[in-house]
């Protein structure tokens, strides 16, 4: 996956485009894997990065939703549990199975929550996990050593999936490239082209170049999440916002506040969100939150409110209290939730998805989650290539192996989630031993991770390398700002880059990072 290679076909490109997708997060990488799957000439325009937003900032789960199933949304839990299976199958390197306990400290919570996580596993059928069992409270005390005693009457253990977000995207957009689609990164959308008042193409910059293109395209899809409504008035200056950004903010410990292989579930929190403490690259991620955002931002902070709240709640069910000073990265996620009535409370909002046809053609995708986003792009793709006046195709990526798809993978092999790619990493380590080290002591990630993220992961800035192509940001804050000189100067070296640059890169990245450290 090479930029100047994706630069190079679109212009030298002679024929319309069949799909242009605005949007390079979990949709929009989607929606071109399964356009190009099916033999459409595809291109993806992503205006940062991929994944630079809500892609990279979720809670990390690949999941049926038992949220969704207290709302009684049957249909949406039948359809992620399903999806949940197939990515499972797609892309075992970054898909791992995942146990979860529900902590009971009344009576009741037993068999209630019981009850309902055995009907999620009804509804998982064959693509199940395993068996969700109530537990007494000795065996919850086993599977969560540092939960709260106090009061515990035992739990409910069940399973679900855990993912790498951002490494799923990259490994999309490979996946899109790998079957004759054109995806590119720091590529934005300036605006819609026309031809007898219906959309027929794009207006695009290419940032890092400062070159712009006309494109045209048979059908324009609109996969921007947060951003939908900015094209959609690109199309119309009058439409109503349809997105309803909501923000969730998760907190990241060290591994002994929950040493543990299973996660803790608490399914009703003051705001009615589900609170989670997942363990994820040998750290935990503990979340979330779920509060309305007016203007969506590329860069969403927490809120003093957030922090407060997740560190108050992890209190209350870990018996090792989280501090300001243990937390090691602090990281906010927009929602892209779909507009419903005038309801305000975002937390009982739909994550259902939904599609919109302007009457110039323009397809908006909007609201789904990451499980779901093959079913999301499947159902984009069949509404836009009837918009389009395009072949019928069917669907083939239920069972599409995905890039870097590895039946079996080493568990202790820190390269484990590139998948096939971890010979390519270990062949540039064989071609220069240096590039083993690491990039800092308290961090699982080693300069070659660099090299091989600017040769075949389209990773054009310190802040792809530390915060998408590894995790370092999310991981360490700290530790990944120690890091970003060692990073500039390898990313530097690889793109030819100047010390000016260099420099510059250094003091992005710091602006950026210094977001995720608490004060």
């Amino acid at each position: 996956m090479n930029r100047d290679q994706m630069l190079e076909q679109i212009k030298s490109n002679k024929e319309i485009w069949d799909f242009v997708i605005i949007g390079g997060g979990a949709t929009g990488l989607g929606t071109a894997v399964e356009a190009a799957s099916r033999g459409y000439k595809t291109l993806l325009l992503e205006q940062h990065d991929f994944a630079k937003g809500t892609s990279s900032r979720s809670t990390k789960l690949v999941h049926g939703g038992v949220r969704y199933l207290q709302q009684g949304n049957i249909s949406l839990v039948l359809e992620a549990l399903h999806e949940r299976g197939l990515l499972i199958q797609n892309a075992p390197h970054l898909v791992r199975h995942q146990s979860f306990v529900v902590p009971n400290y009344d009576w009741w919570e037993g068999p209630f929550y019981g009850i309902g996580l055995k009907v999620y596993d009804i509804l998982a059928g064959k693509l199940g996990l395993g068996p969700s069992e109530i537990l007494s409270k000795e065996e919850t005390l086993k599977h969560i050593p540092t939960i709260e005693p106090e009061g515990l009457s035992g739990g409910v253990i069940y399973y679900d999936g855990q993912f790498d977000d951002a490494r799923l995207a990259v490994n999309l957009a490979q996946t899109a490239i790998d079957l004759k689609g054109v995806a590119v990164n720091y590529f934005k959308v300036k605006n819609l082209l026309r031809a007898n008042g219906m959309v027929q193409g794009v207006m695009a910059q290419d940032v890092l170049n400062d070159e712009e293109f006309e494109i045209q395209a048979r059908v324009v899809v609109n996969a921007t999440g947060v951003f939908t409504d900015d094209i959609l008035k690109m199309d119309n200056a009058s439409s109503k916002p349809v997105i309803v950004p909501s923000q969730g903010v998760h907190l990241v410990l060290d591994k002994s506040f929950l040493p543990g292989d299973s996660a803790i579930m608490v399914p009703h929190t003051d705001d009615g969100r589900v609170l989670f403490a997942v363990p994820w690259h040998g750290k935990v991620l503990v979340g979330t939150t779920d509060t309305p955002v007016e203007h969506p931002t590329l860069e969403p902070c927490a809120l003093e409110e957030e922090v407060e709240f997740i560190l108050k709640h992890a209190a209350q069910y870990l018996t090792k209290d989280p501090e300001r000073s243990d937390v090691l990265s602090v990281f906010a996620g927009l929602r892209p939730l779909v507009k419903s009535g005038d309801n305000e409370n975002t937390a009982a909002l739909s994550r259902d998805h939904t599609i919109i046809v302007t009457p110039s053609g323009l397809v908006s995708i909007a609201g789904g989650k990451w499980t779901t986003y093959r079913k999301m792009a499947e159902d984009a793709v069949n509404q836009a290539a009837i918009v389009a006046c395009l072949d019928k195709r069917e669907s083939v990526t239920s069972n599409l192996k995905i890039h870097g798809w590895m039946e079996k993978s080493d568990e202790a092999d820190p390269l484990q989630f590139y998948g096939s790619d971890a010979m390519g990493i270990k062949a540039i380590i064989q071609s220069d031993s240096e590039l083993a080290e690491l990039l800092h002591a308290d961090l699982p990630y080693i300069k070659a991770e660099v090299v091989w993220a600017a040769r075949h992961e389209m990773a054009c800035t310190v802040e792809d390398i530390l915060a998408r192509r590894t995790r370092a940001l999310l991981l360490n804050a700290r530790a990944s700002l120690v890091a970003a000189p060692i990073v500039a100067q390898l990313l530097g070296n690889e793109l030819k880059k100047d010390s000016n640059w260099t420099e510059r890169q250094i003091s992005d990245y710091t602006a950026i990072a210094e977001n995720y450290i608490l004060a």
